[in-house]
C-alpha cells in the first residue's frame, strides 16, 4: 500500500498536514525585550510558528515580519534549550537576517541569514532570529523533541537599523 504524505512543505510556502500548529506572536506578547516599547501598536503580528507537534524530531517555519521598534530590528524571543545536549538546525528560506548565538558565559555572535544558508546550533548556545531586511524572513528549523525551551535570558547586544545600516550596539 502506497500513502499520501502526512507532512508537505512547498518551496516558499508553509508547512500543512497532520499536527502542524500556528502560533502568532503579536507586539504585546514580546514588547519587553525591546530597549523602548512605545509607539507601536500593541496587536502588531511580530512573527508565525508553525510547527509539527509529534515524533522525536520536529520541524518548524518562523515567519518574521519586517518590524522596526524605534529603529531596533524586529526579533524572536530567543532561548536556551532546556536539554543543552541538544543541537538544532535553522535554513533561512526568504529575507535577509541574523541569528544571534550565546554561550553560557555571555558572549554573544551573528550570523548572517540569506536564503540558502544553514546554521548549525549547539544545544548549549541560546538562540534568536533577527529580521534585518525589507520582507519577511523565513526561517526552517529542526530540533529534538525533548530539546525544551528556556526563555529566561537576557542578550547583550541590540540589533538597529539606521540609513539602511546594520548597528549592533551593546
Amino acid at each position: 500500500m502506497i500513502e499520501e504524505a502526512k507532512f508537505m512543505q512547498e518551496w516558499g510556502s508553509i508547512p500543512k498536514g497532520e499536527g502542524v500548529i500556528s502560533k502568532q506572536t503579536h507586539f504585546a506578547d514580546i514588547q519587553s525585550i525591546y530597549e523602548r516599547v512605545d509607539g507601536l501598536s500593541k496587536d502588531k503580528l511580530m512573527y508565525t510558528v508553525y510547527s509539527t507537534t509529534s515524533g522525536s524530531l520536529l520541524w518548524g517555519q518562523t515567519i518574521l515580519e519586517p518590524v522596526l521598534v524605534h529603529g531596533e530590528c524586529n526579533m524572536t524571543r530567543g532561548h536556551f534549550h532546556q536539554r543543552r545536549d541538544l543541537d538544532e538546525y535553522y535554513w533561512c528560506q526568504k529575507g535577509e537576517g541574523l541569528l544571534m548565538l550565546m554561550d553560557a558565559q555571555g558572549k554573544c555572535w551573528c550570523e548572517k541569514m540569506k536564503p540558502g544558508s544553514l546554521h548549525h546550533i549547539h544545544g548549549q548556545w541560546a538562540h534568536r532570529c533577527i529580521n534585518t531586511g525589507k520582507e519577511a524572513l523565513s526561517v526552517i528549523a529542526c530540533w529534538p523533541a525533548d530539546a525544551g525551551h528556556d526563555y529566561n535570558l537576557t542578550f547583550p547586544i541590540r540589533v538597529f537599523k539606521e540609513n539602511d545600516q546594520i548597528l549592533l550596539k551593546k
